[in-house]
């Protein structure tokens, strides 16, 4: 039977299918995303459910019991797993476990470096195909399955042909939510048969691409609505600079396609309750963030100094505009000024930069490493941060420094673009901008950014209304979340 449209009003039941979730698992933004927003919406009633692989990582203690066995028919392989069923790590939400050990029990959850496992199709194949089996015999029927990134963009398709005709799934709405197109599960054709579908789906408006299996395709062709994590990358990804050769197939969708900007975890990321840094401050008391500067500039061996201090916490990639940063941090450096960079990522832009180091050891400082709590420190002693992306879906950085009073710098695209209000004279004027904005992805376009930043600070009273502005800014889950609940909504009444 159809499902049928809700009352508006009524607490909805939603099936969150992801690969991660923190603290348990995560590789990135992605776990985050699955930790804040299903929390958000158990804080507003919802009824939400999280499913993730049974990773070999997650600890015994949060594994729960065994509830039952679950089995998935993946061409002429008939693999069987077990669902356990906990509860996410400091909440009481029901966390689904699909277990296996061939696929799950690895050091690694998708393998080692940059070097993926080669039966990555199969594995996560096997966990939409193993939960969809699993859900219905725990009694529970979701309003809406919410399925991210490739990993579980299968399940709407699994959803609209194999298991249409059930009682459990047929007529289930489900949104697909894109957090990075860049990466979309593309497989040989060979593989096609260990995925679970069969050669009629292997056409161009299904999950054919360029003779390859592309996983993502099938999220895009049968969720009933898409979104992205910004407004603004979700008109970007239907052009081709930034559609990663799917915005043909996108503008086939674009009337379902949406864009709700990721949210931050203020429990987590908020200097007036940050146990990671030397002062605690708000937006009502600014006086902790200069006692911050001063703690990070010894922690790192920088001298003391009343001069700007540029932060960047980073994957070191392209994407992320190191290649600007490279041609454009020697011309900086000229300047009275110190940069802090942390992270890890290609060496290509990591060796150049840690000789740029070596000629300022006084004013810059490259750790190549991942460290959660130096990272809100630089959030907090910074007075600027860096983001120079080519292409951001959403980013969390820039909000993070808005909530610190660190002015972030950033390029014109995705969600940096939707968060943060340039710096113009009109925007200064009406007490709106937030951020610093250029939008060539060019180093001499970053070095103008670079050079306005300094000319704020040299303007104590511009500099600090501008930092106000920024903290008093609302990017909440809470927020995030109710337009989330909207889109379910239209989701399930197929407006």
């Amino acid at each position: 039977m159809p499902v049928k449209k809700r009352p508006s009003n009524k607490p909805l039941k939603i099936l969150y299918a992801c690969s991660e979730l923190a603290p348990l698992v995560t590789s990135g933004g992605l776990g985050d995303v699955a930790s804040a927003l299903p929390r958000a919406l158990h804080a507003q009633g919802h009824d939400v459910r999280i499913a993730i692989p049974c990773y070999r990582s997650i600890p015994q203690e949060h594994r729960g019991d065994q509830y039952g066995l679950c089995v998935a028919e993946l061409g002429p392989k008939t693999q069987w797993g077990a669902l356990r069923i906990s509860t996410v790590p400091g909440s009481d939400i029901p966390l689904y476990l699909i277990e296996h050990e061939g696929y799950f029990g690895r050091e690694h959850p998708y393998g080692h470096g940059a070097y993926e496992y080669e039966d990555n199709a199969e594995r996560y194949c096997f966990f939409c195909l193993a939960l969809l089996h699993a859900i219905p015999q725990t009694h529970w029927r979701p309003d809406i399955v919410h399925c991210h990134d490739w990993h579980t963009a299968p399940i709407p398709g699994y959803i609209k042909t194999r298991l249409a005709h059930t009682d459990a799934w047929r007529g289930m709405p489900s949104l697909f939510t894109i957090h990075n197109l860049a990466y979309q599960g593309r497989y040989k054709a060979r593989y096609l048969e260990s995925t679970g579908f069969g050669w009629d789906l292997f056409t161009p408006d299904c999950l054919e691409f360029y003779g390859d299996i592309n996983l993502m395709k099938a999220g895009i062709a049968f969720a009933t609505k898409i979104n992205t994590v910004s407004p603004r990358y979700a008109q970007e990804i239907l052009t081709p600079e930034f559609g990663e050769g799917l915005d043909g197939f996108l503008r086939t969708r674009q009337n379902s396609l949406h864009g709700i900007l990721n949210g931050v975890d203020y429990t987590q990321w908020d200097p007036a309750s940050d146990p990671h840094i030397a002062a605690r401050y708000s937006a009502a008391d600014l006086t902790g963030k200069a006692v911050c500067k001063r703690a990070l500039q010894n922690e790192l061996g920088l001298p003391p100094h009343n001069a700007p201090l540029f932060g960047m916490v980073s994957r070191l990639y392209w994407q992320k505009g190191l290649d600007l940063m490279v041609n454009a941090a020697a011309s900086m450096l000229q300047e009275d000024v110190q940069i802090v960079i942390l992270g890890t990522g290609d060496p290509y832009y990591v060796e150049p930069l840690r000789r740029i180091e070596a000629a300022h050891p006084s004013r810059m400082r490259v750790l190549v490493k991942f460290d959660n709590a130096l990272s809100h420190r630089i959030e907090a002693g910074s007075d600027f941060f860096l983001m120079p992306s080519h292409y951001e879906p959403c980013g969390l950085s820039q909000l993070y420094s808005l909530r610190y009073g660190t002015i972030p710098i950033v390029r014109e695209t995705g969600g940096l673009a939707d968060s943060v209000v340039p710096l113009s004279p009109s925007n200064i004027e009406n007490g709106k901008a937030t951020g610093i904005v250029f939008q060539p992805k060019t180093p001499e376009a970053l070095l103008q950014a670079f050079h306005q930043a300094i000319h704020l600070y040299s303007q104590p009273d511009v500099l600090n209304a501008v930092r106000l502005t920024g903290m008093k800014q609302d990017f909440s889950w809470e927020r995030s979340s109710k337009a989330y609940v909207e889109l379910y909504r239209h989701a399930i009444a197929r407006p």
